[in-house]
């Protein structure tokens, strides 16, 4: 086996690493906010550090690859959008950890479980889980119609989103009193549509790697 194909198994596998643990912080947060579980929520919090070592390591061993090897064709595809790919995966745990930090820090709502119900926060979270394990093995089986697949997924999530806001809306005319709760439990809706639009993006650098085809900005 070649040094660099050694190198890029080596990469592979701390991103797949990194990726378990991002799986489990997404989930965990989800879990978190459904529930409104203070202790899941600081167990995801105490794993954010963890997140951001994998991705600094990996970008490490990226520019690593590029600066020994001056790779060419599909092994140079690979590692640049792998650096991108890392960046959108660590985003992700970020974003797992902004809504660990809501669970925290704010009061639960009244009427929470009916709440959550009328703005499909559930179905949301589900399809960005969908999303994010459709990117893994669109990566790991160098498959781009898995890739493809994620955009119809993200068009539900900006679907839910763009309701949010009425949903809330109406809300906050029959309990004026609770305004500023509402506006955090949006900013945690955000959160969860923009774990969408990362996915999306390590769906887009995966099909560049694969088929050397550059569809950001374009109709998917």
């Amino acid at each position: 086996m070649k040094q660099t194909e050694e190198e890029i198994i080596h990469i592979k596998q701390a991103v797949a690493e990194m990726w378990q643990l991002v799986e489990s912080q997404v989930h965990k947060s989800k879990q978190a906010l459904l529930q409104y579980d203070s202790m899941i929520a600081h167990e995801v919090q105490s794993r954010e550090k963890s997140v951001d070592s994998y991705e600094l390591y990996i970008d490490r061993a990226c520019e690593n690859f590029i600066a020994l090897f001056n790779p060419v064709a599909i092994d140079l595809r690979f590692v640049l959008s792998l650096m991108k790919i890392n960046n959108n995966v660590e985003r992700l745990g970020d974003f797992a950890d902004g809504i660990a930090h809501y669970v925290i820090t704010r009061k639960q709502l009244p009427l929470f479980d009916e709440l959550l119900k009328a703005l499909k926060i559930e179905l949301m979270f589900t399809e960005v889980e969908t999303m994010f394990a459709l990117c893994k093995r669109a990566l790991s089986s160098e498959d781009t119609s898995l890739a493809a697949e994620v955009f119809r997924h993200d068009h539900i999530v900006d679907e839910i989103h763009a309701n949010a806001s009425s949903v809330l809306a109406s809300y906050c005319r029959e309990h004026p009193e609770y305004i500023e709760e509402y506006f955090a439990l949006y900013a945690a809706i955000r959160r969860i549509e923009r774990m969408g639009d990362r996915c999306n993006n390590i769906a887009e650098d995966i099909i560049f790697y694969i088929d050397a085809k550059e569809i950001r900005h374009t109709e998917k």
